[in-house]
C-alpha cells in the first residue's frame, strides 16, 4: 500500500508482486487487492501498479480478453441493452461498499444510449483497463478510449460506450453514490452511427 500510495510502482514494487505470485497469490486475488488499495492510494497511483501487475501475471493469461480483472460471465442480464456480446465480472459486493465491475465488450459491441439519473450525486466513472473503446455523449464527438483513461459521467447525461470495431475493450464501471439513483436505457447506437466513428478513428486518437 505504501509503495502504491507514494507512486513507487517501479522495479521494487514489481519484485513484491512477483514474490506474491511465487507464494500463491493468484491473478484474481492480486486484482482484488489492488482494487481495494486504489481507494486509499488514489486511482492515478493505482494505474501504474495495475500495469506492473499485468506484466508479472502475463504468463498466466492477463493479456487475454478482460485483462488483469478477468473476463467474467456473459452479461445476459443486460443483453437486451447491448449490441453484440458483453461480459461482466463483479469486483465488489454492493451490499458492503461502492459497486465496481469489470465490463468487457467484444469487438464492435456497445451498449445503448442511456442516462444515469439521480436527485443528487450519482453518475458513473469508467476506468479503462484493456483494449480500445469509445465513449460518446449526446450532441458531442465520440472519444477514443485507451487503458488508463478515466471517464467521468455526470448524472443526467445521455451517453453510450463500447469497443472499437476490431478490438476487445474492458473498463471498470463504478456506480457513484447518490440519492434516488436509477438508470434509463434508451435506443441502440445504430450501425451507421457506429461505422462513422470507426471511419474517423485515425483523426481521434
Amino acid at each position: 500500500t505504501t509503495l502504491v500510495a507514494k507512486g513507487m510502482a517501479d522495479g521494487s514494487f514489481e519484485h513484491h508482486v512477483a514474490n506474491a505470485k511465487k507464494n500463491g497469490v493468484t491473478q484474481e486475488e492480486m486484482a482484488e487487492i489492488l482494487t481495494h488499495i486504489a481507494f486509499y492510494a488514489g486511482w492515478p497511483n493505482a494505474w501504474a501498479a495495475f500495469r506492473q501487475a499485468k506484466e508479472v501475471y502475463a504468463d498466466d493469461g492477463t493479456d487475454a480478453n478482460g485483462g488483469l480483472f478477468g473476463l467474467g460471465a456473459p452479461n445476459t442480464a443486460y443483453a437486451q441493452y447491448f449490441t453484440g456480446e458483453s461480459f461482466l465480472n463483479p469486483l465488489t459486493d454492493p451490499t458492503k461498499t461502492v459497486f465496481l465491475a469489470n465490463v468487457t465488450f467484444s469487438p464492435a459491441c456497445r451498449n445503448n444510449w442511456h442516462i444515469h439519473h439521480a436527485k443528487s450525486g450519482g453518475g458513473q466513472l469508467l476506468l479503462c483497463t484493456d483494449g480500445l473503446g469509445w465513449y460518446q455523449e449526446a450532441g458531442k464527438r465520440a472519444q477514443a478510449l485507451h487503458p488508463g483513461d478515466v471517464v467521468t459521467i455526470p448524472a443526467g447525461v445521455k451517453h453510450w460506450h463500447g469497443a472499437q470495431k476490431d478490438c476487445w475493450f474492458s473498463h471498470i464501471a463504478i456506480e457513484c453514490p447518490g440519492e434516488e439513483t436509477s438508470n434509463e436505457w434508451l435506443e441502440p447506437v445504430t450501425d451507421a452511427e457506429y461505422a462513422a466513428l470507426d471511419a474517423g478513428c485515425a483523426q481521434n486518437p
